[in-house]
């Protein structure tokens, strides 16, 4: 008798057990994610169509959403301040800018500008809704407006750069980014055919680009600058030079910026061709990351109470030519879009390290830029 209600007992546990179990499976399984959707720009080649929508899980997983919008070689995308818009360049010969209203997880055509110049490969709004694009073969940048039912001026104002570098990419401007200073009212263009900086702002009343007083900021030679990004706690700028694989600091004296000091995105070994693409700094300032093409990496550099760079390592994109990648909304995340490979890959990041952990990847035709 007591064995038996000794079997009865051991069986009424295990049973209660995978009750318990199976709940918490099914409690698991439910559990709903905070997604964080993006937007993928491309070059409309192989099997891409336009722009794609899709969204990062908080556990760094990545899921498809779907075409938002036919549109032509969309390389560089971005939102109106008050992300009701998206903005996307179109990099042909004639160069275009649109704008797309944001509907769910569509985009609906609102209307087209000419960008001013051939092959744009960046645009920016800032809060005011003046359009800035960098055409890249062009050399120049234009100007624009974009009203408040998202529909564009037609061109304003045109800023062309002069000038030429000391190699075979340098031979005449190139426009590769133009920027917003976080006050709105200084402009800096990069162009890498000249190694250039270039400071103005908007005559609001006449609608036109004016030389700032510090007019150009000229780079190392044959650096090649490509993007910037901004410290968020101290008045430091830091270029990504796509040319030379390093990083320059800038730092500001009185009302001018100057070249402190730049830092090499590649081991010492490494010797092989090299590109630099894209620059991002943690929300909190203390780690800025930049990708190379060739060696196909993510550098990562702590960044030091100076501001110089002191580099921690580097974590493999997992795929050919890292053109774009972006910090998640969170900073827990950073995606990098390998435009040669075809892919997307999710990185875990270590807020305390900087350090970057391989979560999963997601095959995407010819992506160039992602947009949260």
């Amino acid at each position: 008798m007591k064995k038996l209600i000794y079997s009865f007992t051991v069986i009424l546990i295990l049973l209660i057990l995978f009750i318990v179990n199976k709940k918490n499976d099914e409690n698991t399984s439910g559990m709903k994610h905070q997604r964080m959707p993006f937007y993928v720009g491309t070059y409309t080649k192989n099997s891409s169509e336009g722009i794609y929508k899709y969204s990062l899980l908080d556990n760094g997983e990545i899921d498809f959403i779907g075409l938002s919008i036919k549109t032509e070689n969309p390389s560089f995308i971005t939102k109106s301040a008050d992300e009701k818009y998206l903005l996307a360049v179109s990099e042909e010969k004639n160069g275009i800018v649109k704008s797309f209203e944001i509907n769910k997880d569509s985009l609906q055509f609102i209307n087209k500008s000419s960008s001013g110049g051939a092959h744009p490969c960046f645009v920016s709004v800032n809060k005011e809704g003046y359009v800035l694009v960098a055409n890249y073969t062009g050399g120049n940048v234009g100007l624009l407006k974009l009203g408040n039912n998202g529909k564009l001026s037609t061109l304003l104002d045109v800023q062309q750069h002069f000038g030429k570098g000391v190699t075979e990419r340098q031979k005449t401007p190139h426009a590769h980014s133009v920027w917003f200073e976080p006050n709105d009212k200084n402009i800096i263009s990069i162009d890498l055919g000249t190694d250039e900086l270039i400071f103005s702002s908007i005559d609001t009343e006449k609608q036109k680009l004016i030389p700032s007083a510090q007019n150009k900021l000229k780079i190392d030679a044959g650096a090649g600058p490509r993007h910037l990004t901004f410290h968020p706690r101290k008045k430091w700028i830091y270029i990504i030079n796509e040319l030379n694989s390093t990083v320059s600091l800038l730092k500001r004296k009185k009302n001018n910026y100057y070249l402190e000091s730049s830092f090499s995105t590649l081991p010492k070994i490494y010797t092989e061709k090299n590109t630099c693409a894209d620059i991002h700094i943690s929300n909190d300032g203390k780690f800025l990351y930049a990708s190379n093409r060739g060696h196909n990496s993510i550098a990562i550099f702590s960044i030091e109470t100076d501001g110089k760079l002191r580099l921690l390592g580097h974590e493999s994109t997992r795929g050919n030519g890292p053109r774009n990648f972006a910090l998640s909304p969170d900073n827990n995340f950073i995606l990098v879009a390998n435009q040669h490979t075809d892919n997307i890959v999710s990185f875990k990041r270590d807020v305390k390290t900087g350090r970057l952990e391989y979560v999963m990847e997601v095959k995407v035709s010819v992506p160039v830029c992602i947009l949260f």
